[in-house]
């Protein structure tokens, strides 16, 4: 089949469009991203001249080209990963975050009705239910808790899993949403928590932490949120949300604390900054319903998935250094501008 990725050239995006043309080498792969400052195609270096693989640089705003890339190749399953996804950002502009996040799913939607396809995939997040207190360990996220989302990113996943929800029922568009919960591994833009503590560790600089770095969150390795999509998007039943869980939580502190033993760095490079605004305390998923509807379960533990990751950017220093310096913005130019990513 062909599946169409939007966002491909993002974190998550890109390792689900690797994991597709690993597991299922006989399907078409698709990928739409406009190349904001989170996407990346150095990313998709590897795959860019596979033949089942095509590029596609645009905006999910623009309904002029869904139409025509929907009439070109005429995808069966819409994996929806593209979002402004960085809370900070959301808090100092909301605007884009409405714009991307609402309105650019809504056009999807619309071509996915006007086209027909046999599965629109949200890709959301476990923010959208707010937050949970830290004193209370068994409280956990499911498909049931109500939304209540904190910051304009969450607010704008949450309008558009609505969005996603009300097709299904008002126009019978089949529809599956799955909520994650905070994803870490290869290819993760440096401004986020994790690849942000290790290139700043390896240049001996702060590493800045929220307020006394108490906030707690359940992290996922992003192979086994590619590989639980993959289970939904092929056996998922239409209509349902899905929750997507790592098994881990951790407090953001001892994270930064673990990639300085790794590195053997001193926590004295630990920098206590003034709290995010509305700063959730605590993420923790329950992901019995995939588990018992899909067999899925998390495969990679913290430790080795940590390991892994600290590792990767150890080995692919270029890959996040030229976003820190900027280079990779005029990648695209260099290296693809020539070939036909636009209609017309």
């Amino acid at each position: 089949m062909t599946i169409l990725v939007t966002g491909g050239a993002g974190f998550i995006g890109s390792n689900f469009v690797f994991y597709e043309l690993k597991s299922h080498p006989d399907d078409r792969i698709v990928c739409l991203d406009k190349l904001t400052y989170a996407g990346n195609l150095e990313t998709l270096a590897p795959v860019m001249n596979q033949p089942n693989f095509r590029f596609v640089k645009g905006d999910i705003c623009d309904r002029d080209l869904l139409d025509w890339l929907f009439q070109e190749e005429h995808p069966d399953v819409v994996v929806h990963f593209a979002a402004e996804s960085h809370v900070d950002r959301s808090i100092e502009d909301p605007d884009i975050f409405l714009r991307t996040n609402i309105l650019g799913t809504a056009a999807l939607l619309d071509a996915c009705r006007t086209h027909g396809i046999a599965r629109f995939h949200q890709v959301s997040t476990d923010e959208v239910y707010g937050d949970l207190p830290l004193d209370r360990p068994d409280l956990l996220f499911t498909e049931e808790t109500p939304i209540h989302a904190s910051s304009p990113y969450s607010s704008s996943k949450a309008s558009a899993d609505l969005i996603v929800m009300a097709y299904h029922r008002t126009f019978g568009l089949p529809v599956t949403v799955s909520r994650c919960s905070n994803n870490y591994g290869p290819y993760q833009f440096p401004e986020k928590l994790i690849p942000l503590m290790i290139a700043n560790a390896l240049a001996d600089k702060p590493l800045p932490v929220y307020g006394e770095g108490l906030n707690v969150r359940d992290w996922l390795y992003v192979e086994d949120h590619c590989k639980a999509i993959d289970l939904i998007i092929r056996q998922g039943k239409v209509g349902e949300v899905y929750n997507i869980g790592g098994h881990n939580e951790m407090r953001n502190i001892d994270i930064v604390r673990l990639i300085c033993q790794a590195l053997g760095k001193p926590e004295s490079l630990i920098t206590h900054v003034t709290d995010r605004k509305g700063h959730d305390l605590r993420y923790a998923i329950d992901p019995a319903k995939i588990h018992r509807e899909l067999g899925w379960l998390p495969e990679t533990s913290f430790r080795d998935g940590i390991r892994q990751t600290i590792q990767w950017y150890l080995d692919n220093k270029p890959w996040w250094e030229h976003i820190v310096n900027g280079e990779y913005q005029a990648y695209y130019e260099k290296m693809y501008g020539a070939r036909e990513t636009l209609k017309g």
